[in-house]
């Protein structure tokens, strides 16, 4: 019998590839969230679109 086509193999699999995923989408997420909040410059487009949505979700960034 082959170990990958057993439903405890492909259970442990499917929370192993879940669990990479999430944390692949946890790491992206802290990544933009903290280029957009720090960006800074002459042209601050991305971080005054964040600014607005927040205040436009009633968040408070100050």
């Amino acid at each position: 019998m082959n170990i990958s086509t057993t439903p405890a193999a492909k259970a442990e699999n499917s929370i192993s590839s879940r669990l990479t995923a999430s944390l692949t989408a946890l790491a992206l997420g802290l990544i933009i969230l903290f280029a957009v909040g720090f960006v800074q410059g002459a042209n601050d487009v991305i971080h005054d679109a964040a600014h607005d949505t927040r205040h436009t979700m009633v968040f408070p960034c100050h």
